[in-house]
């Protein structure tokens, strides 16, 4: 296997973690990178200064006790304010700055940021000049393939990216206007490759070990990112790591593993947040597992009861007795 490196940080495997707001938290970031990830990227943090006192944001700049490289993404579309974003983000511990020009929700494409910047090369180059001029740290991209199938200038931007000093680019193999919409393409992400010398992580439906390293063998990828396929599965990155290195597939964690698993998450959800807030953010990361679990004939019922709870010791009390249940039942079935 290749080994993957942005700036000083040699990564431990080439595969990573997407950016995912409302996702890729402390806690899942922390709980991917123990089972295997490479490298996992915060959710996005805003530019707009005025913003980053708010509750989310202050959560979002919570690096507690995770493993280097920190890498924090940033979004926005004035080149100063992103500059200064970098500066601040690295001030709290930040050791990679990503910036965002991959997602293409509305809310960040109204503003000219996200995938939207993909429309301006001139704006892309002074953005990303600005932010590698004002930090010491890598500074990597988050990108897609164009702004739209007609407009596929994946590649000129990704040499606008290395002139600017980019350490490394993630490539999502769909454009702006695709969103997550058809299955992504590889072509533009295997050209991406071809025509600059930084590592590129190919990014996009990408759900399997086995889809990973053709995906990889496609385009020449020195990495894979894995985003929402990891959403309920934060072993997946390890098993695609240790398939890409051996060849073969660790199994999926046994039942008694998976409840560990979960029920330690579900724990640091809980400290995390706080009794409130952990309660209603644990609820889709729990429905994300559950959902994993649908061959169990009361997994949609339990979902459903999960997310009416508001406390909680009973959420614990829940998952608990739906482990414990669905073994004693999966055990007969075994039997029978």
């Amino acid at each position: 296997m290749r080994m993957l490196r942005i700036g000083p940080y040699l990564l431990d495997n080439p595969v990573a973690l997407a950016p995912m707001a409302g996702v890729t938290d402390l806690p899942f970031r922390k709980l991917c990178r123990d089972l295997g990830a490479g490298l996992v990227v915060s959710e996005m943090i805003t530019s707009d200064a005025s913003l980053w006192q708010s509750r989310k944001t202050q959560l979002r700049l919570v690096h507690a006790d995770e493993a280097a490289p920190r890498s924090v993404q940033i979004a926005g579309s004035e080149p100063e304010q992103l500059a200064a974003a970098a500066q601040f983000n690295v001030a709290q511990g930040a050791q990679i700055i990503d910036i965002n020009m991959g997602c293409p929700a509305k809310k960040v494409c109204r503003k000219a940021a996200g995938s939207a910047l993909l429309r301006d090369e001139e704006l892309v180059r002074d953005i990303l000049q600005a932010v590698v001029s004002a930090v010491e740290v890598p500074v990597t991209l988050k990108m897609r393939t164009g702004w739209s199938p007609e407009q596929r200038n994946g590649v000129s931007i990704a040499r606008i990216a290395e002139d600017s000093g980019i350490q490394a680019l993630a490539v999502h193999g769909r454009t702006r206007s695709c969103s997550f919409n058809g299955e992504a393409e590889f072509d533009t992400i295997a050209d991406i490759c071809a025509a600059v010398d930084i590592p590129v992580f190919a990014n996009g439906d990408i759900d399997s070990p086995q889809r990973a390293r053709a995906v990889q063998e496609y385009t020449g990828a020195a990495g894979i990112m894995l985003g929402r396929a990891a959403q309920g599965r934060p072993w997946l990155p390890g098993q695609v790591a240790h398939y890409l290195e051996h060849g073969s597939i660790p199994a999926d964690p046994d039942w008694n593993s998976q409840y560990a698993i979960i029920s330690g998450h579900l724990h640091a959800l809980h400290q995390f947040y706080g009794a409130y807030m952990g309660v209603r953010a644990a609820r889709k990361h729990i429905g994300w597992y559950i959902q994993n679990l649908e061959h169990r004939a009361d997994a949609g019922d339990f979902k459903r009861f999960f997310n009416s709870i508001e406390d909680a010791a009973a959420q614990l009390h829940a998952l608990d007795q739906f482990f414990n249940r669905s073994e004693q039942q999966w055990n007969k079935e075994l039997a029978a």
